[in-house]
């Protein structure tokens, strides 16, 4: 009888024993999924506030596309970076949490070019008679605001978007990536420089006085194009329209737009994303330049990065 009670109570211990150990496994168990469940919906969180990002850049860029072009400015490079945000936007859905972060710096740089155009549209409407000095603040105030507003409006709707697939799209990708990889010359001048070395920069030049033409810029920064040797060729055009060239002195041929096209000089630079200044010299010495305006057109890896103009007395 004893020996009956004895088992019993081992059986009851026993029951025990395994009861609290299927508990622990099973708060254990409930605590795994509740912490996946967590990772996954911080995932996705994250994911839809990039892309929301993402979408409001693209929103932007779009915008100042069609101002630039309506006031006559170069969109190429615009156009390149709207390419490269579809790449990031595409390639986004397969990131993982480690890779998210890296979004951030991406997102900086889109958003410091999208500030740099809002100066360069200020300059376009200048030249066009829009802005005058007195009214350039307000007016750039509220082109902020309205670009601000449409990112709000653009966000709203993304938020209510679920993360969907994004198609590969055009077909023009590969001549886009060339051109968002194209320099941009900003701030042109050009002086003359006299047989003893002495520059002068004036309204006119006197072209009897020329013996070498300085042309002198700077390269505008660019967080796509790569850190490399650049050859920037130069042409200076007369008022016909004829290009100065001498190939004794540097002068020769380039391909641009599919036509072979003479150029006056030409310079390797190594560019440096810095806002660099360049000046390349045509030392055309012992032939004066006729009176007239003359245009000079800066060229690299066949587009036109940069025009300027001089004229001679």
């Amino acid at each position: 009888m004893e020996s009956t009670n004895n088992s019993s109570k081992i059986a009851i211990i026993v029951l025990a024993v395994l009861t609290a150990i299927l508990g622990v496994l099973y708060f254990r168990s409930n605590q795994l999924t509740n912490l996946q469940a967590s990772t996954i919906e911080e995932k996705a969180t994250e994911l839809a506030n990039t892309r929301t990002q993402l979408d409001s850049i693209s929103t932007q860029l779009d915008s100042k596309i069609a101002e630039i072009k309506a006031l006559g400015g170069q969109v190429a490079d615009l156009e390149a970076l709207k390419v490269q945000l579809e790449q990031d936007k595409a390639s986004l859905k397969s990131s993982n949490h480690a890779a998210i972060a890296s979004y951030e710096s991406k997102i900086k740089e889109y958003n410091l070019v999208l500030t740099q155009k809002d100066g360069e549209i200020v300059e376009l409407k200048k030249q066009n008679g829009i802005l005058t000095e007195n009214n350039q603040v307000l007016t750039t105030q509220n082109s902020s605001l309205n670009t601000e507003n449409s990112g709000l409006k653009n966000q709203n709707k993304s938020l209510a978007d679920t993360l969907s697939d994004v198609a590969a799209k055009n077909k023009e990708l590969a001549r886009k990536v060339s051109i968002a990889a194209a320099l941009k010359a900003q701030n042109i001048r050009v002086l003359a420089v006299n047989a003893k070395g002495k520059e002068t920069e004036r309204s006119k030049l006197n072209g009897k006085r020329i013996d070498k033409l300085k042309v002198v810029f700077s390269l505008a920064t660019n967080p796509i194009t790569k850190l490399e040797n650049k050859t920037i060729y130069v042409r200076v055009l007369d008022g016909d329209g004829a290009t100065l060239s001498d190939e004794s002195i540097g002068s020769g041929k380039i391909n641009l737009n599919g036509k072979d096209t003479p150029y006056t000089t030409k310079q390797v630079i190594t560019y440096t994303n810095d806002n660099q200044e360049v000046s390349v010299t045509y030392p055309r010495g012992g032939v004066a330049y006729k009176p007239g305006k003359y245009e000079v057109e800066l060229i690299s890896e066949g587009f036109v990065v940069g025009k300027g103009a001089f004229e001679v007395k």
